[in-house]
């Protein structure tokens, strides 16, 4: 994925580094130094304990987690072995000097990209539930995904997959990358290997790869991140004629859908702009599929970008789909208990003259059908969840406005009790209202910190981080020891929190847990009862916002 970037567009994320570098890097390291990088298993990072090792390639190693919830989930850590080592199991430097802009370029680029995906709510978009920095390096945690790419369930295939079942997959994808050139970014490695299909068949789109998409370009390395019959004319090199945009993930998709009815991956694009043989899909698939599918990928297919579907709906009209896009898409995270088999599905990076092989995080549990009907695909219903202060962090996050990005800087993950304070900084790309709440380490004491009665002051501008807590009423560990969760709040207008049974304590203020349960149990409102409601002016009630941004982050309290 990469993203435009302009002065007056803040919706732009990803930014590429254009610093030149001739000094060339090392070989991408083996199997045995990638063992030797990783974090040992039992090590606990923020609110996450390393289970395994489920993956690695050269720009980063993924994990297989347990959360203080006791799910499952993946932590993906920005670690490229050809630029850095790991030194006391935890810590991660640069190997040489002249690596550090490179290397900092790829981690500003992966913090990045996990900022502008905490943002997205697609069922098709890899979620992201939160990232930080620490040990000289970066994370994501994402769900343990179950399920199989796309170029695995073709592998099985006896037969070409039918139309509908094409289709349903497009109608899908096409959405999510319609949510990511909305906000200016592109994928730009659509593949089949990129293309997990979940257990309810839904496709879900993975291995973004901003950071290795930022040292590649900065040590011209283009070859590492193409992938032959899959990358556009214009991913070959800097023309300017050829801008990647739009047109680049179309064709991308489209070489997908070909690689699907023939069982075989299109001509490279480089070799067909000297000699186009790739033959039409509406020539070797002529009377199995419609001749407006066929020639709609045909024509996305096309050698020169100017000759393709422009935008995602240019392209879904001449499919003739429909946008599945309501608005905001939710998509719960679910995990199923009883894994009878587990499979390790392999996202390549494909290289002009070798493939590096990077182990996802999904499991399998069901036998994969030739063809599927979309039309018996239900929603899953959602249950109200039982009433714990962390659950009510939780549904604050699900129902924030995703287009309200708010983010948090840690100072310290891990605090000492009676030496060291809670520090964080506060960045949201609104102005607005911050809202402070907390779980205490014993997770029942749930308490509304800022405002408080010392410091009301709880407006934030745009794109300026504000800093917390004030000095007024710094806050130190004072145990007992344990993780304290926290969520951030900045709400177009000031909230009220009485319905949620708020209690003043001195200085803060508190939800006494019996009351909030009661309350919580008989609630019905569409906004999370623990998220307030907006203080509307009488002058404009009609037209009063109840939106809001959030955010979660969580400080370990530890014996000294």
């Amino acid at each position: 994925m990469t993203a435009n970037h302009s002065d007056e567009d803040n919706k732009t994320i990803l930014q590429q580094d254009q610093t030149q570098r001739i000094d060339p890097i090392p070989e991408i390291s083996n199997n045995e130094e990638h063992e030797k990088n990783a974090l040992p298993i039992g090590t606990i990072l923020e609110d996450y304990e390393i289970i395994d090792i489920i993956g690695w390639g050269g720009f980063g190693i993924v994990y297989l987690a347990n959360d203080n919830l006791g799910r499952k989930v993946a932590i993906k850590e920005y670690m490229p072995t050809s630029l850095a080592k790991r030194i006391d199991t935890t810590t991660v430097i640069v190997i040489s000097q002249k690596y550090e802009e490179t290397f900092q370029a790829g981690l500003r680029s992966f913090v990045n990209e996990a900022r502008l995906l905490a943002q997205f709510d697609h069922p098709s978009l890899i979620e992201v539930f939160r990232f930080w920095e620490s040990n000289g390096t970066a994370y994501m945690a994402m769900p343990f995904y179950q399920g199989e790419t796309l170029k695995e369930m073709l592998r099985k295939m006896q037969n070409p997959p039918e139309e509908a079942w094409l289709k349903f997959l497009l109608e899908h994808l096409i959405d999510a990358i319609d949510v990511l050139h909305k906000a200016q970014c592109f994928h730009r490695d659509i593949s089949p290997d990129n293309i997990l299909i979940l257990p309810d068949r839904n496709p879900v789109l993975l291995d973004f790869g901003a950071a290795r998409h930022v040292i590649n370009n900065m040590t011209h390395s283009l070859t590492v991140i193409l992938k032959p019959g899959f990358a556009p004319i214009e991913q070959y090199g800097e023309i300017a004629t050829m801008r990647q945009g739009a047109w680049t993930d179309i064709y991308a998709l489209a070489a997908v859908i070909y690689q699907a009815i023939t069982g075989k991956t299109p001509v490279p694009s480089v070799s067909r702009v000297v000699s186009d043989t790739l033959v039409p899909l509406s020539e070797l698939a002529a009377n199995k599929y419609s001749t407006d599918f066929l020639k709609a990928i045909d024509t996305a297919l096309s050698v020169r970008p100017e000759d393709r579907p422009q935008s995602v709906d240019e392209f879904r009209n001449l499919l003739g789909l429909k946008s599945n896009q309501p608005g905001n898409h939710s998509k719960p995270f679910t995990i199923k208990k009883n894994q009878s088999k587990k499979i390790f599905i392999f996202s390549s990076i494909v290289l002009l003259t070798f493939a590096v092989f990077i182990p996802y995080f999904i499991q399998d549990d069901t036998e994969s059908t030739q063809t599927t009907n979309p039309t018996q695909h239900k929603p899953a219903v959602q249950k109200k969840k039982n009433y714990t202060p962390l659950n009510a962090l939780n549904e604050i996050l699900e129902k924030r406005d995703i287009n309200h990005a708010v983010s948090i800087s840690i100072k310290k993950a891990k605090v000492r009790i009676g030496l060291d304070p809670l520090q964080f900084s506060i960045n949201s790309s609104r102005n607005g209202y911050v809202y402070l709440l907390m779980v205490g380490t014993n997770q029942s004491d749930f308490y509304l910190l800022f405002p408080n009665k010392i410091d009301s002051n709880n407006t934030i501008k745009a794109d300026i981080p504000l800093n917390l807590p004030r000095p007024e009423w710094k806050m130190l560990a004072d145990g007992p020891p344990g993780t304290n969760h926290f969520a951030i709040i900045v709400s177009d207008n000031q909230r009220d929190f009485s319905s949620a049974g708020l209690t003043g304590i001195d200085p803060f203020a508190k939800f006494p847990f019996q009351q909030a349960k009661l309350l919580y149990q008989n609630y019905s409102g569409i906004q999370p009862l623990f998220a307030g409601e907006a203080i509307c002016p009488e002058t404009s009630i009609d037209n009063c916002s109840n939106s809001y941004g959030a955010t979660v982050f969580s400080i370990e309290e530890i014996q000294s």
